[in-house]
């Protein structure tokens, strides 16, 4: 016999509510329902590992080892793989997002908005006519016409612009809905009104109880006519010359008026925060220039000079107010401002400059700068903007001058290189690499120097210099952007500049698995940014590295077929049957080459050669037939086929 148990025998079952048999728990814990709260809440902090949360790829969902304690060297293994992550997800980050954003845009030229499909006839609706819009049919109303009120019911009152609209146009209002003044309106029959049939506080007048009438349009003629008056009086001085234009008059008033389209509650509000802040901080810049701004846009020009002017009384060392007020004020003005904040404001470049902007004549400019540069030696901006002022020979002498204040400058130190002769520009790059031994730009001007001098066998040299020298100094050498030196350097023309640099730098930073791929895109990259010397520098260099893969000498000669001429197309070809002489379609490509020049003899001794290589070849038998054919040589085109049968007897050469 089995036993078994019954209820009887383990006793009730207890209440969620039933007191536990410890009496000191806790808050919480005191019930048997706590402590099954508690058992569940633990049971699922329990980790879930069984097969449905596995994959075989990723394995568990979780961590399996997320209940153990957390310690120093996994928070560093975290870290570790945070970096990883990070540096991975750096990589060609630049160009990823280009690429992404170039399929964005010619996903949505593909499939183009709505709004932007029917963009051209939301221009002609412009063309539609009033009358046109009037005759438009209403949509049909389904619903019940005792729940929908009819359009003539619809009451909407009039704005105020109708009104204001009317009363510039010089137009009677005269008519006023009898509905209003019924019972006692703007015009009412009764003593009190503002306009009655009795003799009251108005008196003859512009409004009369007799007309009862405000004619706008008298008034609008003897505005006019007040206004010829004026400009009468005005257009010619004593001397008899015109100090106002009378056509242009309302034009320049029509200019003066504010553009802005904020409300004049809003501006109120805004000079009254403005004003708060100036008194309760008066030294505050910011609250000087945005009041004096505020006033500019509303049209008070002058309120707005005041404010700045008082600004720089209450801020006289803030190089900002000096610069606003320089900007408000007219010409001469403005030169007097700029000369008093000077004399605040010694070190300040930005008046300097404005200081010399302010001047018409190059020689006051030219004054102006150099007083600056007296009172600021070492300040890039000022140099560079007195030397673009003078001739070639002055601003060769002031450039010398200009590095030994600023020895930290390269565009000084280039500027330099470029105004002098070879042997002084190469004295002057050395010097420059001496006080600034981590800028790329200068060693990569020395070398488009020694190429423009035909000196083409240093331009490796120096590149190869270069990089070992940055390298020691501490600077990473950023690929991407030496990448983009080279581009500049072959757009100016300095070709094996571009190609000494892609050499040194093509391979940097770059996985051994993933060389043939980043290359392809480099080239492709290059040859949308025009420029093609790079991209063919980056084909010979992965052709050293690739000499055997045939998709690398394909790309190359598609290159040269597109962007090259045809001596340098044969070339490569010729280079590359030589490596991957079962290539066919590469055989191919240099005997079309030689039959489009019309030399019909090497295009068959390239296909002879290719029959050496390839004896069972379909596609160059049927090119070698093709070439006799298309040169009428019929009975030699019968003969190939025949061959061909009996070599490669296949469907193409049977047909």
């Amino acid at each position: 016999a089995t036993g078994f148990t019954t209820r009887s025998d383990i006793g009730p079952a207890r209440d969620a509510n039933d007191p536990v048999d410890d009496r000191h728990a806790p808050p919480g814990k005191r019930t048997v329902g706590d402590q099954m709260k508690k058992n569940q809440t633990a049971d699922d902090d329990d980790e879930d590992l069984n097969d449905t949360n596995y994959d075989e790829f990723n394995g568990y969902a979780g961590s399996l080892f997320s209940s153990g304690p957390y310690e120093k060297d996994d928070e560093e293994a975290d870290a570790i793989y945070a970096a990883l992550d990070k540096r991975m997800d750096e990589r060609r980050k630049e160009r990823r997002e280009q690429r992404e954003k170039e399929e964005i845009e010619k996903y949505r030229m593909e499939r183009p908005k709505i709004q932007q499909q029917f963009s051209d006839l939301k221009r002609k609706l412009a063309e539609v006519t009033e009358e046109e819009w009037l005759s438009i049919p209403e949509v049909g109303d389904a619903r019940n016409k005792r729940q929908r009120n009819p359009r003539y019911e619809k009451l909407t009152p009039v704005p105020d612009s109708f009104f204001a609209k009317h009363l510039q146009s010089g137009e009677n209002h005269t008519s006023v809905d009898p509905r209003q003044t019924q019972f006692g309106g703007l015009n009412t029959p009764y003593p009190g009104g503002l306009n009655t049939p009795y003799p009251g506080g108005m008196t003859p007048g512009l409004m009369t109880p007799g007309t009862g009438e405000l004619d706008m349009r008298k008034i609008g003629q003897a505005r006019n006519t007040l206004m010829d008056m004026r400009l009468s009086q005005v257009s010619d001085s004593v001397s008899g010359q015109t100090v106002v234009d009378p056509k242009g008059y309302l034009t320049d008033l029509n200019s003066m008026i504010p553009t802005h389209g904020g409300d004049i509650n809003d501006i109120k509000k805004a000079r009254l925060l403005l004003k708060s802040v100036r008194e309760t901080n008066p030294h505050h810049p910011p609250a000087w220039i945005a009041s004096a701004r505020l006033e500019e846009v509303t049209g008070k020009l002058q309120v707005a000079r005041n404010l700045i002017m008082k600004g720089t009384e209450m801020c006289p060392k803030s190089e900002d107010v000096w610069l606003e007020a320089a900007r408000l004020q007219p010409g001469d003005t403005a030169k007097a401002v700029v000369a008093q904040a000077v004399r605040h404001l010694p070190q300040s470049v930005r008046i300097y400059i404005r200081a010399a902007e302010l001047e018409t004549d190059i020689r006051a400019k030219k004054r102006v700068l150099r007083k600056a540069l007296e009172h600021v030696p070492n300040s890039v901006r000022l140099w560079k903007a007195a030397v673009e002022l003078e001739e070639p020979e002055d601003a060769r002498i002031m450039l010398s001058r200009a590095v030994e204040c600023c020895p930290t400058s390269v565009e000084l130190w280039l500027a330099l290189a470029r105004l002098e002769t070879y042997e002084n520009a190469r004295k002057v790059l050395n010097k420059a690499r001496e006080n600034i031994p981590t800028d790329r730009h200068i060693w990569i001007t020395a070398a488009k120097l020694e190429e423009a001098n035909g000196n083409t066998q240093m331009v490796e040299k120096i590149i190869d210099r270069a990089i070992t020298s940055l390298r020691a100094n501490g600077v990473e050498i950023n690929r991407e952007q030496w990448i983009q030196d080279a581009e500049e350097c072959d757009k100016a023309g300095s070709v094996a500049t571009c190609q000494a640099i892609m050499r040194a730098v093509i391979g940097i930073g770059i996985e051994e698995e993933d060389r043939k791929h980043t290359w392809m895109e480099d080239a492709d990259s290059c040859v949308a940014h025009n420029a093609l010397e790079c991209a063919r520098a980056i084909y010979a260099y992965a052709l050293q590295v690739f000499p055997s893969k045939k998709s690398v000498w394909l790309r190359a000669a598609y290159f040269e077929k597109n962007h090259g001429t045809r001596e340098s197309l044969e070339a490569l070809l010729q280079r590359a049957v030589a490596h991957c002489p079962k290539a066919e379609v590469l055989w191919l490509m240099g005997a079309k080459s030689k039959w489009l020049a019309g030399d019909v003899p090497a295009a068959r001794s390239i296909l002879a050669l290719a029959f050496q290589a390839n004896p069972n070849s379909e596609e160059i038998w049927l090119a070698a037939v093709k070439l006799e054919s298309e040169n009428n040589e019929y009975e030699r085109a019968r003969r190939l086929l025949a061959k061909a049968r009996s070599s490669a007897p296949t469907a193409r050469v049977r047909m």
